[in-house]
């Protein structure tokens, strides 16, 4: 048996005993689990969290919910937390006829005013992933890497959503749609691109993106030859260990710019490693995933296709500024080797080997990989 209370406004030593009184009533001969709402609870002193010691005493599996911020603060603060499960309400929000901004694998971006952002994550039970971006977003601010930082969580239906401050922000997806140069912005994101790649983590507390590729590799390796694909993880090992800061989904959709200046968004992705893997990552969405669809890259950044490729290709020129052109060309070969390693494994994890509808993309990578491993010595610059 389950029974739900409600406690109101304010708990402190002025209406303790009303309160005590109240509740004796409503839980006489009550033996089941208990409970609590807090969604109208707006402060408890510490005369009301020993009520609450005392119910946890007599209903071990007591739950408190919808804490708002400063009460769960409250119960946070005194232990409470590690000793009951204890749950925040959010505020909650709409989104019609709000305009998107952005949208990602993991959550669609809108603007619900000219001064906010929310993020909604598409995961119906998104609450860990939204704590632990928000989490690397701090932990990205702290580096120097310039970012947004969310501010709330807040309920959208039956879905969850990180609200950020976002002044007119406009991503580079949209200047560029509105006739902002190409160069211009390439340029702007090649700054923050290399301020990135110069800030280093030592920490261990963010993963470590070399670890994950060399995982790719194992699991492609049973879908190619023996040789290719013994190869293909014996140079993602040989990838130098750096402690590198990686954003991992870089590109014009996540690049915000402000009247101030110019943000990165999206940190669940944030990581470590050598920055190969962070163009890897981004060819893939500029020109990987054409593999899988000719329009894929144009439908997901919403530029033209030629758009796609060019600003990729600028990345290139500007951030390897003092490299020959042949030195580029050999870095953007293993940019693709790890990228296609990369889709080959999202394909057959996602669709299957068997599957007709990712056959195409899954022969192309396939081939690729046969193709080209061979003509490499190893996987960085």
């Amino acid at each position: 048996m389950e029974k739900t209370i409600i406690i109101y406004r304010r708990i402190d030593s002025s209406n303790i005993n009303l309160v005590e009184e109240r509740l004796q009533k409503e839980l006489h001969n009550f033996k089941g689990n208990l409970i609590i709402d807090a969604n109208e609870l707006e402060y408890i002193s510490s005369a009301g969290l020993r009520i609450i010691l005392k119910l946890n005493k007599d209903y071990p599996n007591t739950k408190i919910i919808n804490c708002n911020q400063n009460v769960y603060e409250i119960f946070e603060m005194t232990g409470f937390t590690e000793m009951m499960d204890i749950e925040k309400g959010y505020r909650k929000i709409s989104i019609d006829g709000c305009e998107v901004i952005g949208e990602g694998a993991y959550g669609i971006v809108y603007r619900i005013d000219p001064e906010t952002i929310v993020k909604v994550y598409k995961n119906p039970n998104s609450i860990d992933e939204i704590t632990k971006e928000r989490e690397r977003a701090r932990k990205a601010f702290i580096l120097g890497i310039p970012t947004a930082i969310s501010y709330d969580i807040v309920q959208v239906g039956d879905l969850y959503g990180s609200v950020f401050e976002m002044l007119d922000a406009k991503s580079f997806a949209q200047l560029l749609n509105s006739g902002e140069s190409i160069n211009k912005l390439v340029k702007q994101s090649v700054n923050i691109l290399k301020q990135i790649h110069g800030i280093e983590n030592f920490n261990n507390d963010l993963p470590n993106k070399k670890e994950e590729a060399i995982g790719w590799a194992k699991f492609c390796k049973k879908y190619l030859p023996k040789e290719i694909g013994n190869k293909l993880i014996t140079m993602m090992k040989e990838i130098p260990d750096k402690n590198t800061i990686i954003h991992g989904d870089f590109h014009i959709k996540n690049i915000m710019h402000t009247k101030n200046d110019n943000l990165l968004i999206d940190m669940e992705t944030l990581s470590v490693g050598h920055p190969i893997l962070e163009f890897a990552c981004s060819y893939s969405i500029y020109e990987g995933f054409e593999c899988l669809d000719s329009k894929n890259p144009e439908k997901f950044l919403g530029i033209p296709q030629e758009q796609c490729r060019k600003f990729m290709n600028l990345t290139y020129d500007y951030y390897f500024d003092e490299l020959e052109e042949q030195q580029v060309e050999k870095i953007k070969n293993k940019v693709k080797i790890i990228s296609y390693t990369r889709l080959l494994r999202r394909q057959i994890k996602h669709f299957g080997i068997d599957s007709e509808e990712a056959k195409k993309s899954i022969e192309f990578c396939i081939n690729y990989l046969i193709e080209n491993v061979p003509k490499i010595d190893n996987l960085y610059f």
